[in-house]
């Protein structure tokens, strides 16, 4: 079928930028004019009655006379006195006034009316000239700032489709199955014939779901440009303002230029902004948001037959959004966009280090499986970082060192040389560090170290850093309680060493961490011993509602839940403490390497805790 040419956007803020540039300078020019005319010098040159030239150059005062025309030019023989200026009548000679040419030099010019004529309508219209300029452009800013406020309530998508570098799925590594789904909405629009030839319909309404940074943005612009067609962009936010109404009022407008482009695709980015679920907010059912979500839903279910348009949207939180919004009839499919696996890690790796030169001893491989739990932004991070890390150590190529510096820095945060500690506090946070390492080296269910450094990275005095050795998509209680227990292991390293009053801040994060994963094991995950398979989960971001409501559980209930935690920290301490005190001296060991190396690679980890053991008060099985 035939498409309809599309109508890119005008770039509005270049113009009126200009607008107000051009009148600023016809007014600078305006300025400088009226001061020139009001203060310019007048004519030093003086002016004499024909016949007092003729007596005077006759008396042989004058050195020259040059001839304009009318006009005579008088220059006297005594050169530090002005010259003078005198006029004759039209159509006589000096001859006939009486001059005598043996007596003075006479140069004649032809006369040129054209300078004269010129000058005279460039004095006179100048000023006119620069005026109506001046209230053009005030009057053509002031109409750009009424027509500003008339399209207070138009829509401010953008319009995508002409550029050359079009996104296609090929641009988008992994999200096989999310690109298969996204791939019959383009046969749609390509060719809906097809579809309707056997009673399909289109659908109207596919809702990106994913963690953040797991490319829907991207996904969304592929289906715009692999099926060719115009693609309106906007966030959810850019609907809501502070007047009722005006949502609305855009979202007709775009519906409305979405119709006269179909077949073409709108999206809209955290549609979540506009789409929470009603009725739990403060302003009842007239608040902007809510007028907003139901004209959003009155258009979505409004298409007229034939009418090839397809919602797209994206979010990260399906759970808030109203439970209308995602209906069959306006959200038909529902694409879950998870974060990567490792051959998906690969690929996304691969494409993000395609146009960087890279030495041959990169291995994007080894990469992709130390990044478990990465999104795709998070490695396009990664292989920007070596890039920079590579121009900064001034490499013509992007080296392994580069690439393992460039993770690190994005995975635990750049390394702080700076900082200066002392020599107890090296010690300490040795200690600290090699009490995570050792009960993390020794549980069963833990994961792998991967490296330990006394060296201060982010917001942290060292880091032991653990490694999964494969992606995990379900952890049980066993694994749970290790973390626990690994998580405790620096604080627990200190008390063993100096004592319990000597313990110091710098478990406190650790000791954050694990309390909030304790609470999540009872409450969210059912892993209790009291309260096994009961869960007491309260939805994020249902701030208002928790303030309104009471909690789903009683007192005694929440007294049991505080019991549950404190009794997985309580085992968690007690294994941790039992670990070290059996492996006193691999703890010393590495402790000591620290001190000299100041980071510990994972080689150099498991050489050093050879030998290390589970103590039976540390075993759960």
């Amino acid at each position: 079928m035939d498409k309809k040419p599309l109508r890119p956007n005008a770039k509005r803020s270049k113009g009126g930028r200009g607008f107000k540039n051009a009148s600023f300078i016809v007014l600078i020019m305006l300025i400088g004019l009226i001061s020139y005319a009001a203060y310019r010098q007048p004519s030093t040159q003086q002016e004499i009655p024909i016949t007092t030239a003729v007596q005077q150059a006759n008396d042989g005062q004058y050195k020259k006379i040059t001839v304009t025309g009318d006009e005579l030019q008088i220059t006297k023989k005594n050169a530090s006195q002005p010259t003078l200026k005198a006029y004759k009548e039209d159509g006589t000679s000096l001859k006939d006034e009486g001059l005598n040419y043996n007596k003075v030099q006479v140069s004649i010019k032809p006369a040129s009316g054209t300078g004269a004529v010129i000058g005279s309508l460039a004095i006179n219209l100048i000023p006119v000239l620069l005026i109506g300029g001046l209230l053009y452009f005030m009057l053509k800013s002031a109409q750009g700032q009424g027509n500003q406020a008339l399209s207070f309530g138009k829509s401010r998508a953008r319009l995508y489709g002409n550029e050359k570098d079009k996104v296609s799925f090929k641009s988008v590594a992994g999200q096989a199955e999310a690109k298969q789904d996204l791939q019959e909405v383009v046969e749609f629009l390509k060719f809906p014939k097809k579809f309707s030839s056997v009673g399909a319909r289109i659908p109207k309404g596919v809702l990106l779901v994913g963690p953040p940074g797991t490319g829907k943005t991207m996904l969304a612009r592929a289906v715009a440009g692999e099926a060719g067609v115009p693609f309106f962009s906007i966030s959810g936010s850019e609907f809501v303002e502070m007047f009722v109404g005006v949502g609305a009022s855009r979202v007709r407008d775009l519906f409305a230029k979405a119709k006269k482009n179909a077949p073409c695709i709108i999206f809209v980015d955290e549609i979540d902004a506009v789409g929470r679920r009603r009725g739990s907010g403060m302003g009842g059912g007239h608040d902007e948001r809510e007028q907003t979500l139901n004209q959003i839903l009155v258009e979505m279910d409004g298409f007229e037959q034939g009418q090839n348009v397809i919602v797209l949207a994206a979010t990260n939180r399906a759970d808030v959004l109203d439970p209308a919004l995602l209906r069959p009839g306006r959200f038909d499919r529902r694409v879950n966009i998870g974060l990567p696996d490792r051959p998906d890690r690969q690929a996304i790796l691969e494409v993000h280090f395609h146009d960087k030169p890279m030495a041959s001893e990169v291995d994007l491989d080894a990469l992709a499986a130390k990044t478990a739990g990465s999104s795709g932004a998070d490695l396009a991070n990664i292989a920007n970082e070596s890039a920079i890390i590579a121009a900064r150590n001034n490499h013509t190529q992007i080296s392994q060192a580069d690439v393992t510096e460039a993770f690190e820095r994005v995975a635990i945060g750049p390394e702080r040389k700076s900082k200066v500690m002392n020599d107890h506090e090296k010690e300490l946070t040795a200690y600290h560090e090699a009490g995570h390492a050792i009960v993390g080296h020794v549980l069963p269910d833990s994961d792998v170290v991967h490296k330990v450094t006394i060296i201060p990275r982010g917001g942290t005095g060292g880091v032991t850093w653990f490694i999964p050795p494969e992606d995990k998509s379900y952890h049980n209680i066993l694994e749970y309680k290790d973390i626990l227990a690994r998580m405790l292991g620096g604080r627990i390293a200190e008390e063993v060493v100096y004592g319990k009053e000597r313990v110091t801040t710098g478990a406190g994060n650790d000791l954050q961490k694990a309390a909030e994963l304790a609470r999540d094991m009872v409450i969210n995950q059912g892993m209790g011993t009291k309260l096994r398979d009961q869960v007491f989960h309260v939805e994020e971001g249902m701030m208002i509602e928790r303030m309104v409501h009471e909690r789903e559980y009683s007192d005694d209930t929440a007294k049991v839940i505080d019991q549950e935690v404190e009794a997985l920290i309580t085992e968690a301490a007690t294994r941790a403490r039992a670990v070290i005190k059996h492996n006193l001296k691999y703890l010393e060991a590495l402790k000591d390497k620290l001190l000299e190396k100041e980071t510990v690679d994972a080689e150099e980890v498991h050489a050093l805790f050879t030998g290390s053991h589970l103590p039976k008060e540390a075993a759960l099985y």
